[in-house]
């Protein structure tokens, strides 16, 4: 095996990045799959739709949460390794959902189960794998591997709707836990922690100049050591904030509350799914091609463009709700091209102020931030059109706060240069198997 990895033309860590990419297409139609579940749900067992939420929730805030510990977890115990036990978890505990009976075993099934395993497989596993395994096109293949979780929802879900329609809830839960069982076996055949258990390099790595004197060898944060560690840098809270108001204009604001804002105005709710769908299909090409320009260019800059035109965009959205339905096709495209679009310079920013071997536990805590504020503009997007009868005000405020946020980033250059010094615990801290 290790012989034939070398010689082949293909590095192995384009297998990786596949195989990645099935795991984070996956997982993210399973995360995908309650919004298909409810409405038999509630049918079957009587239950409410703000029971069944709570589970939604749970699974949403430890998908965000598990993700710096999942960071770690990978570096001590190994990715390959935690991959397994995590879509073994999620298999098995969809599996489950055919036999419950109760409301808390939805919520321990799908809240915690669910939302645990899936925690592992979110995008802290994309930039692990693109750290570890690329030195050359890196921003390219985070940016591939981010848009698998717009790929999955656009692929399953349609699937699901069918698959239900025809013959019921259990069989769509089958069917996912099939789907994690076929995945568990592709990781378990192909998957490998790092580029030298098979004595390969990164691809695209260069040799150090003659005479260069070795690095120090670098050391692997647990997750509250690495929040502790990056909370004394300005790029953390730089990083961490931007991406809370990037949760809220997208997953927080327009994922959860575009249909009922379309409603107010009379666009009928198919229409305003299918405006939802065309942003999954556009983050797909929006975000590849973030990559690729984040390989490029400089990512501050990247990042000042993409919050200032998302901002633009939310303020002039109620605008646009109310001239008509073609106008919110290019919203959509527009919206759906920038929607985490953010990822890849937001992870190689990362990755510049913290090193490698800590960018996946930190992105963690980031990408936490993130969920954090989804849930809050889903709450108070929701608390405005209740008070006020409309989300006008909530479009004001995040398209307001996102062009903040844009220059933000064109003058924190020093911030983001900032790096502190390495971390170092040799009596606690497991050195990195590749150094």
């Amino acid at each position: 095996m290790q012989k034939s990895a070398k010689k082949s033309q293909v590095h192995y860590a384009w297998v990786i990045a596949a195989v990645t990419f099935l795991v984070l297409l996956v997982t993210a139609g399973i995360r995908a799959t309650p919004g298909v579940l409810m409405v038999p749900l509630e049918s079957e067992f009587g239950w409410t739709s703000a029971g069944i939420s709570v589970a939604i929730a749970i699974n949403l805030a430890l998908f965000g949460l598990i993700g710096p510990f999942a960071a770690s977890l990978m570096d001590r115990w190994g990715l390959r390794r935690l991959v397994l036990c995590a879509l073994a978890l999620v298999g098995t505990s969809v599996a489950l959902t055919t036999l419950m009976r109760t409301q808390w075993q939805l919520i321990l099934l799908w809240g915690v189960c669910v939302g645990s395993g899936t925690g592992v497989t979110a995008l802290v596993l994309a930039a692990v794998i693109a750290n570890r395994w690329f030195d050359r096109n890196r921003g390219t293949v985070l940016g591939a591997l981010t848009a698998a979780n717009a790929t999955g929802q656009l692929l399953f879900l349609p699937f699901l709707a069918r698959l239900l329609e025809r013959s019921g809830w259990r069989s769509v839960a089958l069917a996912v836990s099939a789907a994690a069982a076929v995945v568990f076996v592709i990781v378990l055949v192909f998957m490998r922690n790092r580029p030298s258990d098979l004595q390969l390099e990164p691809y695209g790595w260069q040799p150090p100049p003659e005479g260069s004197k070795p690095q120090a060898p670098r050391y692997s944060m647990a997750p509250m050591q690495a929040l502790g560690h990056a909370s004394r840098s300005p790029a953390f809270w730089v990083l961490a904030g931007s991406f809370f108001v990037c949760g809220a204009s997208t997953n927080g604001l327009i994922g959860t509350h575009l249909i009922p804002a379309c409603h107010d105005y009379g666009i009928p709710e198919v229409r305003a799914a299918g405006l939802l769908a065309m942003m999954g299909i556009f983050d797909i090409i929006g975000t590849t091609a973030s990559g690729w320009l984040s390989d490029r260019f400089s990512s501050r800059y990247l990042l000042f463009a993409y919050y200032l035109l998302r901002g633009m965009s939310l303020l002039f959205l109620p605008h646009t709700l109310a001239v008509g339905q073609q106008q919110l096709n290019w919203f959509a495209i527009f919206y759906g091209l920038d929607w985490v679009a953010t990822v890849p310079p937001t992870v190689r920013l990362a990755s510049d102020a913290f090193g490698r071997e800590n960018a996946g536990v930190i992105y963690g805590w980031i990408g936490a931030a993130h969920q954090l504020g989804a849930a809050l503009a889903a709450f108070g997007a929701g608390f405005i059109r209740t008070t006020f009868g409309d989300y006008r005000a909530a479009f004001w405020i995040s398209g307001a706060v996102c062009f903040l946020t844009g220059f933000v980033f064109l003058f924190a250059r020093k911030a983001l240069g900032t790096r502190l010094p390495d971390f170092q615990e040799p009596a606690l801290a497991v050195p990195s198997p590749a150094d």
